[in-house]
């Protein structure tokens, strides 16, 4: 099998998290960054990332890097790098995104554009042809400048890989589920252990949670970018991936997660995710306030992203939220709070995917 380079952008703060994964599914990692993990692998290593990562954004296959100051250094780089390996003369392809860190180059667009132009020169030359129909599969291509070093890979993933496929509704400015996934991994709870989240909305928390337990790979029921590349990645490799991810699911697992909304329609909207998920025999999801937050059994914990920002409509009703939600747990009997709480700019939160944007490439 060919050998890859791979990289998988995160969530600040993940890197080790998302380390410990790619290691666990047998990979040996080669560099950790700021967002960003690189690792080595195969065909088969890239389908079992995308379908098995929690805590990624999504997986890059590397293409090339080099050195460059200027816009002729960027289009002489890119123009260096062997396309025809990764693109055939049918595909589409792009810069999709480009960002720079502490780069004498920082205009994305001009980059975009720059990048674009080189790769259509060197596939001219290789393909011998001088117009390219884009009729075929999508290789959309990610850039990363950091102290003028340019990192170029494919996005294999396409759509993020934190949209598992099972949130068909949401509540306002949900809590990203790669980011719910990493968290809940930096907790010491495990399947065996009680899990309470008193505010769970569209049960992103709860239902991750499940996933662990269960042992379900996150992506087993999505399809990703690089399955339409046969000239990259044989469709075996998928085929056995997810066939790995279906014998590895343990359904009858027991679990004590438990959801709770004070709102009756995002309880529905939890019920019909988890289910969803495939997961719904695993979480009691129930209509109940905070002020009612109680457990009859020891050592557990809570997991949540209570209500801020735009999650509440009536600002001044926070600080009497938060005292209540301290109140009840100081009646709890060693559940331990993991407290989740992301503010904006201006008081206001970061959107549907919550918590920091990864360094993407």
């Amino acid at each position: 099998m060919k050998k890859m380079e791979l990289m998988a952008p995160c969530h600040f703060g993940m890197e080790s998290v998302l380390k410990k994964e790619i290691t666990d599914l047998g990979y040996d990692v080669t560099e950790v960054s700021d967002g960003r993990v690189t690792f080595e692998g195969d065909e088969e290593a890239l389908c079992r990332a995308n379908i098995g990562l929690r805590t990624a954004e999504r997986v890059l296959l590397k293409v090339g890097s080099f050195h460059a100051e200027t816009f002729e250094e960027l289009f002489q780089g890119t123009r260096s790098l062997p396309w025809e390996d990764y693109i055939p003369a049918e595909g589409r392809f792009w810069v999709t995104k480009a960002a720079s860190v502490k780069s004498k180059l920082f205009s994305p667009s001009d980059i975009q554009s720059i990048m674009k132009k080189a790769m259509v020169e060197r596939l001219k030359e290789v393909y011998g042809i001088s117009w390219f129909s884009e009729t075929g599969a999508d290789y959309p291509v990610r850039v990363f400048l950091y102290k003028d070093q340019v990192s170029v890979a494919l996005d294999t993933t396409g759509e993020s890989l934190h949209k598992r496929g099972y949130r068909k509704f949401a509540a306002k400015a949900p809590i990203a589920e790669n980011l719910a996934a990493g968290l809940i991994e930096l907790t010491p709870w495990r399947s065996d252990r009680i899990l309470v989240d008193p505010f769970c909305g569209s049960g992103t928390f709860p239902i991750e949670a499940a996933l662990m337990a269960a042992n379900m790979a996150p992506g087993m029921n999505r399809h990703f970018l690089a399955e339409s590349w046969p000239n990259l990645i044989a469709k075996r490799y998928w085929k056995d991936a997810f066939e790995e991810a279906k014998e590895e699911a343990n359904l009858k697992v027991d679990t004590d997660i438990q959801g709770y909304d004070i709102d009756p329609k995002m309880v529905e909207i939890a019920r019909a995710n988890a289910k969803a998920a495939g997961v719904d025999g695993l979480i009691h999801f129930q209509v109940r306030p905070v002020s009612q937050l109680s457990h009859s059994k020891k050592y557990g914990f809570i997991i949540t992203n209570p209500p801020y920002g735009e999650r509440l409509e009536e600002k001044e009703a926070l600080p009497a939220l938060y005292r209540e939600l301290w109140e009840r747990y100081q009646r709890l009997d060693r559940l331990e709070p993991v407290l989740y709480y992301l503010p904006g700019r201006g008081g206001k939160d970061h959107g549907a995917e919550g918590g920091q944007k990864p360094q993407d490439l």
